[in-house]
Protein backbone atom coordinates (compact mmCIF):
# COMPACT_ATOMS: atom_id res chain seq x y z
CA UNK A 1 0.00 0.00 0.00
CA UNK A 2 1.25 3.45 -1.16
CA UNK A 3 2.25 6.06 1.58
CA UNK A 4 -0.45 8.28 0.43
CA UNK A 5 -2.88 5.82 1.31
CA UNK A 6 -0.69 4.85 4.90
CA UNK A 7 -0.65 8.35 6.23
CA UNK A 8 -3.08 9.27 8.82
CA UNK A 9 -5.02 12.72 9.22
CA UNK A 10 -7.23 13.57 12.27
CA UNK A 11 -7.61 10.04 13.54
CA UNK A 12 -8.27 8.45 10.06
CA UNK A 13 -6.49 7.66 6.32
CA UNK A 14 -7.52 9.44 3.45
CA UNK A 15 -8.64 5.93 2.13
CA UNK A 16 -10.72 6.19 5.80
CA UNK A 17 -11.93 9.56 4.75
CA UNK A 18 -13.01 8.16 1.14
CA UNK A 19 -14.78 4.99 2.50
CA UNK A 20 -16.93 7.38 5.24
CA UNK A 21 -17.77 8.96 2.64
CA UNK A 22 -18.51 6.90 0.42
CA UNK A 23 -20.72 5.57 3.30
CA UNK A 24 -22.45 8.41 4.17
CA UNK A 25 -24.01 9.08 0.62
CA UNK A 26 -25.66 6.07 1.43
CA UNK A 27 -26.57 5.84 5.00
CA UNK A 28 -26.99 9.58 6.37
CA UNK A 29 -30.01 11.91 6.06
CA UNK A 30 -27.37 15.51 6.02
CA UNK A 31 -25.56 15.95 2.66
CA UNK A 32 -22.87 18.36 3.12
CA UNK A 33 -20.09 18.61 1.47
CA UNK A 34 -18.23 21.72 -0.79
CA UNK A 35 -21.43 21.87 -3.23
CA UNK A 36 -24.32 20.76 -1.43
CA UNK A 37 -25.88 21.21 2.02
CA UNK A 38 -29.50 19.45 2.73
CA UNK A 39 -31.32 18.67 5.92
CA UNK A 40 -33.66 16.46 6.32
CA UNK A 41 -34.51 18.00 9.55
CA UNK A 42 -36.40 21.23 10.09
CA UNK A 43 -34.07 22.76 12.17
CA UNK A 44 -30.86 22.00 9.92
CA UNK A 45 -27.34 19.93 10.59
CA UNK A 46 -27.05 18.46 13.02
CA UNK A 47 -23.58 19.44 13.70
CA UNK A 48 -22.65 17.06 16.50
CA UNK A 49 -22.89 13.99 13.94
CA UNK A 50 -20.99 16.00 11.53
CA UNK A 51 -18.09 16.43 14.21
CA UNK A 52 -18.04 12.49 14.78
CA UNK A 53 -18.20 12.39 11.14
CA UNK A 54 -15.66 14.53 10.09
CA UNK A 55 -13.50 13.67 13.14
CA UNK A 56 -12.88 17.35 14.27
CA UNK A 57 -13.09 18.99 17.86
CA UNK A 58 -15.78 21.07 18.99
CA UNK A 59 -15.40 24.27 20.25
CA UNK A 60 -16.43 23.76 24.14
CA UNK A 61 -16.94 26.28 27.32
CA UNK A 62 -13.56 24.96 28.46
CA UNK A 63 -11.74 25.92 25.31
CA UNK A 64 -13.48 29.29 25.00
CA UNK A 65 -12.47 29.99 28.87
CA UNK A 66 -8.26 29.59 27.10
CA UNK A 67 -9.32 31.75 23.95
CA UNK A 68 -10.39 34.57 26.54
CA UNK A 69 -7.25 33.94 29.14
CA UNK A 70 -4.88 34.36 26.46
CA UNK A 71 -6.74 37.37 24.55
CA UNK A 72 -7.79 38.98 27.38
CA UNK A 73 -11.26 39.77 26.07
CA UNK A 74 -14.51 38.30 25.92
CA UNK A 75 -14.54 36.03 22.70
CA UNK A 76 -16.68 37.40 19.56
CA UNK A 77 -20.63 36.56 19.51
CA UNK A 78 -20.30 33.99 16.96
CA UNK A 79 -18.14 31.81 19.05
CA UNK A 80 -19.88 32.29 22.42
CA UNK A 81 -23.31 31.31 20.55
CA UNK A 82 -21.76 28.42 18.96
CA UNK A 83 -21.91 29.53 15.32
CA UNK A 84 -18.24 28.55 14.93
CA UNK A 85 -18.89 25.12 16.93
CA UNK A 86 -15.79 23.05 15.77
CA UNK A 87 -11.58 23.15 15.32
CA UNK A 88 -8.95 21.31 14.27
CA UNK A 89 -5.57 22.09 16.19
CA UNK A 90 -6.98 25.53 17.63
CA UNK A 91 -5.43 25.62 20.88
CA UNK A 92 -1.93 25.04 18.72
CA UNK A 93 -2.61 28.62 17.28
CA UNK A 94 -3.15 29.73 20.42
CA UNK A 95 0.02 28.47 21.98
CA UNK A 96 1.78 29.78 19.41
CA UNK A 97 0.16 33.34 20.04
CA UNK A 98 1.28 33.08 23.89
CA UNK A 99 4.34 31.59 22.74
CA UNK A 100 4.71 35.14 20.72
CA UNK A 101 5.30 33.09 17.36
CA UNK A 102 4.00 33.84 13.88
CA UNK A 103 0.73 32.82 11.79
CA UNK A 104 -1.03 33.84 9.47
CA UNK A 105 -5.30 33.93 8.57
CA UNK A 106 -6.65 32.06 5.42
CA UNK A 107 -10.35 32.38 4.17
CA UNK A 108 -11.80 32.38 0.85
CA UNK A 109 -14.34 33.06 -1.41
CA UNK A 110 -15.91 31.56 -4.19
CA UNK A 111 -17.18 34.68 -6.70
CA UNK A 112 -20.69 33.36 -8.19
CA UNK A 113 -22.63 36.39 -7.94
CA UNK A 114 -21.72 40.02 -8.37
CA UNK A 115 -22.79 40.51 -4.96
CA UNK A 116 -22.27 38.86 -1.65
CA UNK A 117 -25.18 37.69 0.89
CA UNK A 118 -25.45 37.80 4.65
CA UNK A 119 -24.29 34.59 4.91
CA UNK A 120 -20.80 35.49 3.13
CA UNK A 121 -20.74 38.05 6.26
CA UNK A 122 -19.73 35.19 8.65
CA UNK A 123 -16.62 34.16 8.27
CA UNK A 124 -15.56 37.60 7.14
CA UNK A 125 -16.65 38.73 10.21
CA UNK A 126 -14.54 36.57 12.58
CA UNK A 127 -11.94 36.88 10.39
CA UNK A 128 -11.85 40.89 11.05
CA UNK A 129 -11.49 40.44 14.46
CA UNK A 130 -9.49 37.73 14.76
CA UNK A 131 -7.11 39.71 12.84
CA UNK A 132 -7.18 42.65 14.83
CA UNK A 133 -7.09 40.27 18.48
CA UNK A 134 -3.80 38.55 17.09
CA UNK A 135 -2.84 41.54 14.89
CA UNK A 136 -1.70 39.38 12.57
CA UNK A 137 -1.43 38.62 8.41
CA UNK A 138 -5.21 37.26 6.41
CA UNK A 139 -4.90 36.17 2.94
CA UNK A 140 -8.12 35.95 0.72
CA UNK A 141 -8.27 33.75 -2.01
CA UNK A 142 -11.08 34.28 -4.74
CA UNK A 143 -11.53 30.95 -6.48
CA UNK A 144 -13.14 32.43 -9.71
CA UNK A 145 -11.31 29.27 -11.24
CA UNK A 146 -13.72 27.27 -9.21
CA UNK A 147 -16.56 28.96 -10.20
CA UNK A 148 -16.01 28.99 -13.74
CA UNK A 149 -15.48 24.90 -13.64
CA UNK A 150 -18.52 24.40 -11.42
CA UNK A 151 -20.89 27.02 -12.44
CA UNK A 152 -22.09 27.83 -16.02
CA UNK A 153 -19.69 31.31 -16.16
CA UNK A 154 -17.03 32.27 -18.72
CA UNK A 155 -13.30 33.00 -17.08
CA UNK A 156 -14.32 36.62 -17.75
CA UNK A 157 -17.54 36.79 -15.56
CA UNK A 158 -16.16 34.48 -12.82
CA UNK A 159 -13.23 36.88 -12.59
CA UNK A 160 -15.04 40.14 -12.89
CA UNK A 161 -17.60 38.86 -10.48
CA UNK A 162 -14.66 38.45 -7.80
CA UNK A 163 -13.31 41.60 -8.30
CA UNK A 164 -17.11 42.88 -7.13
CA UNK A 165 -16.86 40.71 -3.89
CA UNK A 166 -13.74 41.94 -3.26
CA UNK A 167 -15.47 45.50 -2.72
CA UNK A 168 -17.96 43.62 -0.97
CA UNK A 169 -15.10 42.31 1.52
CA UNK A 170 -13.09 45.37 1.66
CA UNK A 171 -16.32 47.16 3.23
CA UNK A 172 -16.50 44.28 5.99
CA UNK A 173 -13.45 46.96 7.33
CA UNK A 174 -10.11 45.19 7.10
CA UNK A 175 -6.43 46.44 7.04
CA UNK A 176 -5.17 46.95 3.94
CA UNK A 177 -1.64 46.67 5.70
CA UNK A 178 -2.52 43.16 6.98
CA UNK A 179 -4.74 41.87 4.21
CA UNK A 180 -4.08 40.16 0.71
CA UNK A 181 -6.78 39.38 -1.66
CA UNK A 182 -5.58 37.44 -4.70
CA UNK A 183 -7.47 35.98 -7.77
CA UNK A 184 -6.34 32.65 -9.10
CA UNK A 185 -6.72 33.22 -12.59
CA UNK A 186 -4.19 36.19 -11.54
CA UNK A 187 -2.06 35.41 -8.42
CA UNK A 188 -1.16 31.56 -9.50
CA UNK A 189 0.47 33.43 -13.10
CA UNK A 190 2.18 36.15 -10.94
CA UNK A 191 3.67 33.61 -8.37
CA UNK A 192 5.94 30.87 -9.17
CA UNK A 193 6.34 29.71 -5.53
CA UNK A 194 2.43 29.09 -5.72
CA UNK A 195 2.26 27.07 -8.40
CA UNK A 196 5.32 25.45 -7.20
CA UNK A 197 3.31 24.47 -3.96
CA UNK A 198 0.22 23.38 -5.76
CA UNK A 199 2.25 20.62 -7.91
CA UNK A 200 4.07 19.30 -4.34
CA UNK A 201 0.82 19.13 -2.92
CA UNK A 202 -0.74 17.62 -6.21
CA UNK A 203 2.29 14.40 -6.48
CA UNK A 204 1.05 13.70 -2.74
CA UNK A 205 -2.98 12.90 -3.90
CA UNK A 206 -4.12 9.80 -5.93
CA UNK A 207 -7.10 10.52 -8.86
CA UNK A 208 -8.78 7.54 -6.51
CA UNK A 209 -8.44 9.78 -3.24
CA UNK A 210 -10.30 12.79 -4.96
CA UNK A 211 -12.46 10.49 -5.89
CA UNK A 212 -12.99 9.66 -2.56
CA UNK A 213 -13.21 12.67 -0.76
CA UNK A 214 -15.23 14.66 -3.15
CA UNK A 215 -17.17 12.57 -4.90
CA UNK A 216 -15.34 12.92 -8.27
CA UNK A 217 -16.59 10.18 -10.71
CA UNK A 218 -14.79 9.16 -14.54
CA UNK A 219 -16.72 11.77 -16.00
CA UNK A 220 -15.64 14.80 -14.27
CA UNK A 221 -13.62 17.46 -16.05
CA UNK A 222 -9.63 17.21 -14.65
CA UNK A 223 -9.71 20.90 -14.02
CA UNK A 224 -12.11 19.58 -11.14
CA UNK A 225 -10.31 17.10 -10.52
CA UNK A 226 -7.14 19.59 -9.83
CA UNK A 227 -8.46 21.98 -8.01
CA UNK A 228 -8.18 20.85 -4.74
CA UNK A 229 -4.20 21.45 -4.96
CA UNK A 230 -5.41 25.12 -5.32
CA UNK A 231 -7.42 25.90 -2.58
CA UNK A 232 -4.95 23.74 -0.35
CA UNK A 233 -1.93 25.95 -1.74
CA UNK A 234 -3.04 29.51 0.37
CA UNK A 235 -2.21 27.19 3.66
CA UNK A 236 1.46 27.10 2.80
CA UNK A 237 2.99 30.36 3.85
CA UNK A 238 6.02 29.92 0.82
CA UNK A 239 3.20 30.41 -1.61
CA UNK A 240 3.27 34.41 -0.57
CA UNK A 241 7.02 35.20 -0.69
CA UNK A 242 6.19 39.08 -0.78
CA UNK A 243 4.75 38.06 2.64
CA UNK A 244 6.72 35.72 4.96
CA UNK A 245 9.60 35.26 1.86
CA UNK A 246 10.79 31.35 2.48
CA UNK A 247 9.56 31.22 6.24
CA UNK A 248 7.22 28.35 6.96
CA UNK A 249 4.63 29.40 9.02
CA UNK A 250 1.42 27.79 10.06
CA UNK A 251 -2.16 29.09 9.26
CA UNK A 252 -5.67 29.51 10.82
CA UNK A 253 -8.47 29.29 8.60
CA UNK A 254 -12.12 29.95 9.61
CA UNK A 255 -14.49 28.35 6.83
CA UNK A 256 -17.82 27.18 6.71
CA UNK A 257 -18.06 23.14 7.69
CA UNK A 258 -18.60 22.11 4.09
CA UNK A 259 -15.06 23.23 3.19
CA UNK A 260 -13.52 20.75 5.97
CA UNK A 261 -12.79 17.87 2.97
CA UNK A 262 -10.23 20.32 1.36
CA UNK A 263 -8.33 20.72 4.26
CA UNK A 264 -8.71 17.31 5.29
CA UNK A 265 -6.71 16.19 1.79
CA UNK A 266 -4.40 19.41 3.03
CA UNK A 267 -3.73 18.38 6.60
CA UNK A 268 -2.54 15.36 5.51
CA UNK A 269 0.03 16.83 2.55
CA UNK A 270 1.42 18.71 4.51
CA UNK A 271 3.66 17.25 7.02
CA UNK A 272 4.78 15.15 4.37
CA UNK A 273 6.34 18.04 2.11
CA UNK A 274 7.69 19.97 5.34
CA UNK A 275 4.72 21.98 6.52
CA UNK A 276 2.59 22.28 9.50
CA UNK A 277 -0.49 21.07 9.30
CA UNK A 278 -2.98 24.44 9.32
CA UNK A 279 -5.73 24.83 11.98
CA UNK A 280 -9.25 25.19 11.39
CA UNK A 281 -12.02 26.93 12.71
CA UNK A 282 -15.89 25.64 11.31
CA UNK A 283 -18.94 27.68 11.42
CA UNK A 284 -22.60 26.47 10.75
CA UNK A 285 -24.53 26.94 7.53
CA UNK A 286 -26.63 30.40 7.27
CA UNK A 287 -30.17 28.75 6.86
CA UNK A 288 -32.00 30.12 3.31
CA UNK A 289 -34.54 32.12 4.10
CA UNK A 290 -36.95 29.29 3.54
CA UNK A 291 -36.20 26.83 6.81
CA UNK A 292 -32.66 25.58 7.99
CA UNK A 293 -33.04 22.50 5.83
CA UNK A 294 -30.94 24.35 3.33
CA UNK A 295 -28.01 27.07 3.15
CA UNK A 296 -28.67 30.32 2.22
CA UNK A 297 -27.56 30.28 -1.76
CA UNK A 298 -26.42 32.96 -3.73
CA UNK A 299 -27.79 31.08 -7.00
CA UNK A 300 -31.25 31.20 -5.54
CA UNK A 301 -32.49 35.09 -5.22
CA UNK A 302 -35.46 34.66 -2.66
CA UNK A 303 -33.40 32.57 -0.49
CA UNK A 304 -31.20 35.37 -0.18
CA UNK A 305 -30.55 38.64 0.93
CA UNK A 306 -27.97 39.94 -0.91
CA UNK A 307 -25.70 42.74 0.41
CA UNK A 308 -26.97 45.12 -2.51
CA UNK A 309 -30.78 44.68 -1.72
CA UNK A 310 -32.86 47.76 -1.02
CA UNK A 311 -34.45 48.32 2.32
CA UNK A 312 -37.58 47.81 0.60
CA UNK A 313 -36.59 44.26 -1.08
CA UNK A 314 -35.23 43.01 2.43
CA UNK A 315 -38.20 43.95 3.52
CA UNK A 316 -40.58 41.75 0.83
CA UNK A 317 -38.01 39.11 1.33
CA UNK A 318 -38.29 38.91 4.74
CA UNK A 319 -42.25 39.18 5.07
CA UNK A 320 -43.07 37.08 2.31
CA UNK A 321 -40.43 34.07 2.61
CA UNK A 322 -38.60 33.70 6.34
CA UNK A 323 -39.98 30.78 7.90
CA UNK A 324 -42.05 31.14 10.48
CA UNK A 325 -41.95 29.08 13.70
CA UNK A 326 -45.23 30.59 14.97
CA UNK A 327 -48.90 29.10 14.72
CA UNK A 328 -51.76 29.26 12.30
CA UNK A 329 -53.17 31.47 13.90
CA UNK A 330 -53.13 34.81 16.39
CA UNK A 331 -55.50 33.38 19.21
CA UNK A 332 -53.12 29.65 18.68
CA UNK A 333 -50.25 31.74 18.98
CA UNK A 334 -50.69 33.51 22.35
CA UNK A 335 -51.88 30.02 23.21
CA UNK A 336 -48.94 27.47 22.10
CA UNK A 337 -46.02 30.73 21.02
CA UNK A 338 -43.73 30.51 18.86
CA UNK A 339 -40.87 28.12 18.33
CA UNK A 340 -37.50 29.85 17.73
CA UNK A 341 -35.58 26.54 16.72
CA UNK A 342 -37.30 26.79 13.44
CA UNK A 343 -38.15 30.34 12.88
CA UNK A 344 -35.43 32.11 10.46
CA UNK A 345 -36.47 35.52 11.73
CA UNK A 346 -34.86 34.38 15.63
CA UNK A 347 -32.25 32.74 13.72
CA UNK A 348 -30.54 35.29 11.86
CA UNK A 349 -31.64 37.74 14.95
CA UNK A 350 -28.44 35.18 16.83
CA UNK A 351 -26.18 35.75 14.11
CA UNK A 352 -26.56 39.93 13.84
CA UNK A 353 -28.12 41.06 17.24
CA UNK A 354 -25.61 41.26 19.28
CA UNK A 355 -26.93 42.46 22.54
CA UNK A 356 -27.66 39.19 24.56
CA UNK A 357 -30.34 40.72 26.71
CA UNK A 358 -32.44 41.89 24.08
CA UNK A 359 -31.81 38.79 22.29
CA UNK A 360 -33.32 36.79 25.06
CA UNK A 361 -35.68 39.55 25.73
CA UNK A 362 -37.03 38.06 21.95
CA UNK A 363 -36.73 34.48 22.71
CA UNK A 364 -38.68 34.41 25.69
CA UNK A 365 -41.47 36.98 24.32
CA UNK A 366 -41.69 34.76 21.22
CA UNK A 367 -41.46 31.51 22.91
CA UNK A 368 -45.48 32.71 25.26
CA UNK A 369 -46.53 33.64 22.33
CA UNK A 370 -46.84 37.26 23.44
CA UNK A 371 -44.53 38.62 20.31
CA UNK A 372 -46.02 37.73 17.35
CA UNK A 373 -44.34 36.22 13.70
CA UNK A 374 -45.20 39.89 11.98
CA UNK A 375 -43.52 41.61 15.12
CA UNK A 376 -40.53 39.51 14.92
CA UNK A 377 -40.41 39.93 11.09
CA UNK A 378 -40.33 43.87 11.80
CA UNK A 379 -37.56 43.52 14.63
CA UNK A 380 -35.42 41.67 12.23
CA UNK A 381 -35.60 44.15 9.26
CA UNK A 382 -35.33 46.95 11.67
CA UNK A 383 -31.92 45.04 12.71
CA UNK A 384 -30.74 44.45 8.98
CA UNK A 385 -31.75 47.76 6.99
CA UNK A 386 -28.98 49.87 9.11
CA UNK A 387 -26.10 46.81 8.83
CA UNK A 388 -27.09 46.56 4.95
CA UNK A 389 -27.41 50.43 4.71
CA UNK A 390 -23.63 50.69 6.19
CA UNK A 391 -22.47 48.25 4.04
CA UNK A 392 -23.75 49.89 0.83
CA UNK A 393 -22.49 53.25 1.81
CA UNK A 394 -18.48 51.72 2.44
CA UNK A 395 -18.98 50.12 -0.33
CA UNK A 396 -19.56 52.95 -2.86
CA UNK A 397 -16.15 54.47 -1.35
CA UNK A 398 -14.01 51.67 -2.54
CA UNK A 399 -12.76 52.85 -5.91
CA UNK A 400 -10.80 50.25 -8.12
CA UNK A 401 -7.66 51.50 -6.94
CA UNK A 402 -8.63 50.15 -3.75
CA UNK A 403 -8.81 46.82 -4.96
CA UNK A 404 -5.59 47.23 -6.77
CA UNK A 405 -3.95 48.13 -3.08
CA UNK A 406 -5.73 45.33 -1.51
CA UNK A 407 -4.59 42.64 -4.09
CA UNK A 408 -0.94 44.34 -4.94
CA UNK A 409 1.44 41.12 -3.89
CA UNK A 410 3.67 42.88 -1.05
CA UNK A 411 4.74 42.95 2.12
CA UNK A 412 2.31 42.89 4.91
CA UNK A 413 2.73 44.62 8.41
Amino acid sequence: MSEALTNRVDGFSLQEHCEQRNGQEKSEEDQVDPWNVVSKSETGVDYDKLIQRFGSSKIDDELLVRFEKVIGKPVHHLLKRGFFFSHRDLHSILTRYEQGKPFYLYTGRGPSSSSMHLGHLIPFTLCKWLQEVFNVPLVIQLTDDEKTLWKDLTVDEAYKMGIENAKDIIACGFDVNKTFIFSDFTYIGQRKEFYQNMIRIQKCVTFNQVKGIFGFDDSTVIGKISFPAVQASPALSTSFPDIFGTQKIPCLIPCAIDQDPYFRMTRDVCPRIGFDKPALMHSKFFPALQGAKTKMSASEANSTIYMNDTPKQLKNKINKHAFSGGQATVEEHRKIGGNCDLDISYQYLRFFLEDDARLEEIRKSYTSGELLTGELKKILIDTLTPLITKHQEVRAQISNETVQQFMTPRKLC
